[in-house]
């Protein structure tokens, strides 16, 4: 076979067949096996219950004897990395544990010949908004909560207020 002489030649042959890497993800292999959510919150959560909060003590002592700001700063946004992943496991796992009580809850019921009921998204959040109102009132912190709350609503609507008009345009 020839080769035309018009097309330019490129400039890495392949001279030898080289099998193609196979780059594996183990998120989506089956050879990894399946994501086990709460086994996997029960093996690590040392790491929010112990290792997170000791680190966070740690930077923030580092911080008040820090003198250079760059440093300051860079170890700030850690610890507010370390607060926002402390916050958010703690609303996973309430969540999580709000699913595990109505599964329960479900089963014993479908033993009884009830057909299941599974929860919204939505439910689940109005559940933990319950739940967290409850804990407010047993820590008798709901009356300064409430009022906080008020107060931000009252600035978010302060913000929408139209402007009085000046009295002298004509």
């Amino acid at each position: 076979m020839e080769m035309s002489s018009r097309k330019p030649v490129g400039r890495f042959r392949q001279i030898i067949q080289v099998p193609k890497k196979v780059v594996r993800d183990p998120r989506f292999e089956s050879l990894c096996g399946n994501l086990d959510p709460d086994g996997f919150r029960k093996r690590y959560s040392f790491l929010y219950e112990v290792e997170l909060p000791a680190e966070r003590e740690k930077l923030q002592k580092l911080v008040k004897k820090s003198k250079d700001p760059e440093e300051t700063e860079k170890l700030k946004k850690h610890i507010s990395w370390i607060d926002k992943q402390l916050k958010s496991e703690s609303g996973k796992s309430r969540d999580a544990e709000i699913l595990a009580e109505h599964k329960k809850k479900e089963r014993e019921a479908a033993k009884h010949g009830k057909r299941p009921f599974y929860l919204k998204k939505s439910e689940i959040r109005e559940q933990s908004l319950i739940q967290k109102y409850n804990n407010l009132k047993a820590e008798g912190k709901l009356e300064s909560f409430i009022e906080k709350r008020r107060r931000k609503n009252a600035s978010k609507d302060h913000r929408y207020m139209p402007y009085r008009r000046p009295a002298n345009e004509d």
